[in-house]
């Protein structure tokens, strides 16, 4: 009796730890369950209190209502067929479109499809294929809603951005993404390599976006989309697929050139007349340091010179903008109309001056030297000049025709003498330039070319598509 009852302890023990055993698990279920309980109810009823969320869900959704019935597909192509397709936006109410110069670049076959399933075939008023923007005009009808523009054109870094169009042919999507730069000059971006100045986001961008709005958050256009950046290129890119980094052309160079296009169809751009002697920097007297254009030398009697610009003034900013680069420069300045008071923040002999520049008009002589190289390689031409080293006086000569390229397939041949393009003359290879330039060869139209070959003048005829 005495071994038993010394033993009943231990047996007491073992049960309890055996019930322990099996009832914990249920148990550590039950509390774990109860706060997941509390955790979720506490969580609905913080969304039930506080309806952040929904104010920016509804937000967004009048953002998009808002913005879809002026954003439009296009499908272009040349003939019965359709070739391609991209975005673009309605600009004003008699039925102004614009989208990029190289979304219907060579077509002869526009239709403009409206997100709510209207459809109308467009005309082609204009292409400007150095800032890569177009103007399209459809007949006017009730119900054309212009998507209202960003009239003070300040877009800040990290600002929030909404990017509409058809990636993909998906058609009437939107993005959300912020502005991750600015100032950006990718060099493939711009197809002819032009005037480029872009908003650099992150939101998605793929192709059959081009052309189509990028809207801030108050639903007002502050650019247009026009190339992305891939894993494999970038540079900049009509083609590939979103890596996170697109651009968009700024509404304050749209401003400047669609309305030239509509009235027109063509462009005069801001000219400053002042030589580029590179980037470069000075330290001030208060132990800092600045960047920007350094300028070499200014035009007699151009629009500098005649604001007080002076040799040697280093240009650190245009219009409130940083200019560490020219190109960047460049692009303010030819993006704007000839006319415009522009205003420049100088260095000069240790101190900062702002000097007002009223633009003049830049020549076809000068745009047309800064795409040289494109217009060469579009071509598949190289020329070189003969009878004088000045290209002002230097007879335009073919040195080399590339392979498969618009000049072989037209019939251009090596130590052909250009006579005239486009029915105008071309004494020099400046002029040649100039006249190639402001011909079918950026738009993907055709144009003539006269030749002096063995003594004879022929005309070919040069299709750029």
């Amino acid at each position: 009796m005495r071994r038993f009852v010394t033993g009943l302890p231990a047996l007491f023990v073992l049960l309890a730890t055996t019930l322990v055993l099996v009832a914990a698990p249920a148990v550590l279920d039950r509390l774990a369950a109860a706060h997941a309980t509390a955790r979720i109810t506490l969580a609905r009823q913080t969304l039930a209190d506080d309806d952040i969320l929904r104010r920016i869900d509804l937000a967004l959704t009048s953002l998009a209502d808002s913005t879809m019935p002026g954003v439009v597909h296009l499908s272009v192509g040349q003939g019965r067929f359709s070739r391609s397709s991209g975005s673009g936006w309605v600009f004003d109410e008699d039925g102004h479109v614009v989208t990029n110069a190289h979304v219907v670049r060579g077509s002869n076959r526009i239709r403009v499809q409206f997100a709510d399933g209207r459809s109308e075939w467009a005309s082609l008023i204009g292409t400007d294929a150095f800032t890569d923007i177009a103007v399209l005009k459809i007949d006017s009808f009730p119900g054309l809603f212009p998507l209202p523009r960003d009239r003070d054109g300040i877009v800040r870094q990290g600002q929030r951005v909404y990017a509409f169009g058809s990636p993909f042919g998906f058609k009437f999507s939107m993005s959300e993404g912020i502005v991750s730069g600015l100032g950006r000059d990718p060099s493939n971006a711009s197809e002819f390599g032009g005037f480029t100045n872009f908003i650099q986001t992150d939101a998605a961008v793929n192709p059959g976006n081009s052309g189509g709005p990028l809207m801030n958050s108050s639903g007002e256009l502050v650019g247009m989309n026009v190339a992305i950046a891939t894993g494999r290129d970038n540079d900049g890119t009509t083609e590939g697929d979103s890596a996170g980094i697109s651009f968009a052309i700024p509404v304050a160079t749209i401003d400047s050139v669609v309305p030239q296009l509509i009235g027109n169809g063509r462009i005069s751009r801001g000219y400053l007349g002042m030589r580029n002697g590179g980037t470069s920097g000075r330290e001030t007297d208060e132990g800092g340091f600045v960047r920007g254009i350094l300028v070499s030398s200014v035009e007699p009697g151009g629009p500098s010179e005649k604001a007080g610009l002076r040799a040697e003034d280093l240009i650190i900013k245009v219009d409130g903008q940083p200019t560490p680069e020219f190109n960047l420069l460049r692009s303010i300045v030819g993006g704007a109309e000839p006319g415009t008071l522009v205003p420049l923040e100088v260095f000069r002999d240790g101190e900062r001056i702002e000097i007002d520049v009223t633009l003049g008009v830049m020549p076809a002589s000068v745009l047309a030297q800064s795409a040289q190289r494109t217009i060469q390689l579009t071509l598949g031409a190289i020329f070189d000049g003969e009878g004088s080293r000045n290209p002002q006086e230097a007879r335009p000569v073919v040195s080399r025709v590339l392979p498969s390229s618009i000049a072989e397939e037209a019939g251009l041949q090596e130590r052909d003498r250009i006579v005239d393009v486009a029915g105008r003359s071309t004494p020099s290879v400046t002029s040649m330039f100039t006249e190639l330039a402001g011909s079918g060869l950026l738009d993907g139209r055709e144009f003539s070319i006269t030749v002096m070959r063995d003594g004879q003048r022929e005309t070919l005829r040069v299709d750029p598509d």
